[in-house]
Order: C-alpha cells, then structure tokens, then sequence
C-alpha cells in the first residue's frame, strides 16, 4: 500500500494581503488568521502605542501597522499575531549567515521579508514569504507562486536565505512555544 502524501496548503497573493496569506500558509489553514483579525490586531497595536500620531486626512487609510484598503500589514501584527497561537519570533542576526539556523523541531517555521520591485521598477515595498516543513520536507510557500514549492534538501533552504540576507531582506524564525 502506498503512502498517501499530505495536501499542502498554499493561498495565492491577492492584493498587499500577503501577511495573511504568510500566516495561513504557515499554520496550513485556510482560516488560520482573517483579514478581520488582523486588522483587529492593528487596531489593538494602535491603541497601545504610546507615540501615537495625531489624526490626518489619510490616517483613515494608512494606519500605524496596515494600509485599510490593500492590507500590507507590518511586523508588529505579524509577532502579535504569532503571539495568539502560541509561537515566539526570533530575528536571525543577518550579520551570520543562514547555515547557523538550526532547523529542528522548536522551529514551526521560517517567515522571510524580502524588498520587491514592480511594474518595472516603479513600485518598491516589501513581501511576505513563509517556509514551512510539512511532514518531513521543506517547502517555500511564497503566495507569488502558482504553487508550494518542496525544497530538495537543506543546502537549497540555506542558499535562499543567504540570497535574502545579502538582498537587504529579513528572516524570522517562528518557534514553538517559549525557546
């Protein structure tokens, strides 16, 4: 009898929503996290900033930690988020390189902030990608793609990272409980 393989679940980007599709890609769960939530999140993160700004015309829209309209939520929902579920974060020190990431069993997963340039150049933000093993195999679960994409082995995880490092991006480990 063969073994049956594990559906990988995998949402497609949609707009700057690409924290949520990270989120749910990584906790392999269409409704892991809703939009509705996070930006519940942000508003909580809102209320408990001390520095909060004064109101302006386009704080309507572009709030502290998300924009209203496309999403494009920021790290701090992203680590509060996480939070809920029980997951800590870790910075990876981008003055080491990836090969020092152990990526053991207190590792839920990996969440990469890479810079990205569209319609040639004109529009620069930043992405969100998750990495996540399923079972016993990697996979780059970058809502850009059509499809997860399964790692060959762990030499192919580490040269991606070290690529982000060196491109100015930033990796987050997403650990299981307290580390």
């Amino acid at each position: 009898m063969a073994t049956e393989r594990k559906l990988i679940y995998h949402e497609r980007q949609r707009l700057q929503f690409c924290l949520l599709h990270t989120l749910n890609n990584l906790f392999q769960e269409k409704d892991a996290f809703s939009r509705a939530a996070l930006n519940a999140i942000a508003r909580r993160l809102d209320l408990q900033d001390p520095n909060q700004s004064s109101w302006t015309p386009l704080s309507v829209v572009f709030k502290s930690h998300h924009n209203v309209v496309t999403g494009n939520y920021d790290v701090n929902v992203l680590i509060a988020a996480l939070e809920e579920r029980g997951k800590t974060v870790k910075w990876h020190d981008r003055r080491c390189g990836a090969s020092t990431i152990g990526l053991d069993d207190k590792l839920f997963g990996i969440v990469l902030n890479v810079p990205v340039k569209r319609y040639g150049g004109l529009w620069k933000g930043r992405h969100w990608i998750a990495l996540r093993r399923v079972d016993s195999a990697w996979y780059n679960l970058d809502s850009d793609f059509s499809s997860p994409y399964q790692f060959k082995n762990t030499e192919e995880i580490t040269e991606l990272m070290d690529g982000v490092i060196s491109t100015g991006g930033e990796i987050l480990l997403v650990m299981n409980g307290e580390d």
